[in-house]
């Protein structure tokens, strides 16, 4: 059995309860009033964590880097990479702020770091783990380091080979963390769901034994739902304040009337799949006496008469003797006279 991995003082894997993550991301724009505001989005909502990107733009992009052609569709396409991510940094005492922020509001504050300094940073907190993007599977440096700060981490596979994903394993369990979760994740906003590939989870739950997520880039809340119902024991998904925003993440984003249906929906998924036996609900009992057929007289029986099949009828309601039956009354004699349409019972039968 896969195994499960601590998140606080939650479990995350296989029989645990799905950890929903409120992506808030970038979402502020730089501000931390509306990083605040993400916060109570996601507290209403009643996602498990909220979620955002720490980064020192100069450590992780070059001066002349590209922007992804989303990102050069949705913001300013004259300025750089990194004057983008300039505009979108929060400070280490914003930081701080939030994380208390979260505490005081009864959500967990989780962070991904994009560079060893903003990673050192993040483990000065009461950080549970560490989420780490699909852009550094590869990065085999930085997820060792990472991984010797001693917190769990959450890594997105989003761009990535089974290849990939397994030498990212290996360096992450190299430096010292045993605990690891994979998010399945397509790298494109808005994913189209045609690109997504659920069946991947399971075929890396059972490559690498380790818990599996979903962390959802595509428009709506359908594609995470069908997610949970095939075993994401974590879902990760953007949340904005508005979807109308300029920003690069969010028109791929949730509002927050939006991501509450979207935890609606993954609790009654989980309530749907149930405990895996196949056995009647008990709420079925009444339906099962209607619905359900008994054997009745087909026709008057005389007291004395030798049963034979032709007598015998299936008829509801399913409160007498099982259909099942027919054969072993057969051949048998009736004890009494008995009206058409009764249902037969053992003591009418010598």
């Amino acid at each position: 059995m896969v195994k499960t991995i601590p998140l606080g003082s939650r479990q995350l894997g296989e029989g645990q309860p799905c950890f929903i993550i409120a992506e808030a991301g970038v979402n502020h724009d730089g501000h931390i009033d509306a990083a605040r505001q993400l916060v109570d989005a996601a507290v209403r909502a009643g996602a498990d964590a909220v979620k955002f990107q720490t980064f020192d733009p100069d450590q992780i992009v070059t001066a002349d880097a590209p922007k992804a052609a989303y990102q050069v569709s949705l913001t300013d396409a004259n300025e750089s990479q990194l004057e983008m991510l300039r505009k979108l940094t929060l400070s280490a005492a914003d930081h701080r702020e939030l994380e208390q922020y979260c505490r005081d509001s009864g959500i967990m504050f989780l962070s991904t770091p994009f560079d060893e300094s903003s990673a050192d940073m993040l483990a000065t907190f009461d950080l549970p783990a560490f989420k780490i993007s699909s852009g550094d599977v590869t990065n085999l440096p930085f997820l060792a380091h990472v991984a010797r700060l001693g917190r769990p981490m959450l890594l997105s596979t989003g761009m990535a080979t089974a290849d990939d994903v397994a030498t990212a394993l290996e360096a992450i369990k190299d430096a010292g963390c045993a605990d690891v979760l994979l998010l399945q994740c397509v790298s494109n906003y808005p994913a189209d769901p045609a690109d997504v590939n659920l069946r991947a989870m399971d075929t890396m739950a059972r490559q690498f034994n380790v818990p599996i997520g979903f962390s959802d880039h595509t428009l709506g809340i359908e594609v995470a739902l069908a997610a949970v119902a095939l075993g994401a024991c974590v879902v990760e998904k953007h949340l904005t304040l508005d979807r109308n925003r300029p920003g690069p993440d969010h028109q791929s984003s949730l509002e927050p009337d939006e991501f509450h249906a979207l935890v609606r929906g993954i609790r009654r998924v989980e309530a749907a799949l149930g405990n895996g036996r196949k056995e009647p609900a008990a709420s079925e009992a009444n339906v099962a006496s209607v619905a359900r057929k008994s054997l009745v007289a087909a026709r008057d029986i005389p007291a004395g008469f030798v049963m034979t099949e032709d007598a015998i009828a299936i008829r509801r309601p399913g409160s007498g003797l099982p259909p099942a039956r027919r054969a072993m009354l057969v051949g048998r004699t009736a004890a009494r006279a008995i009206v058409a349409g009764t249902l037969l019972t053992e003591d009418m039968f010598t």
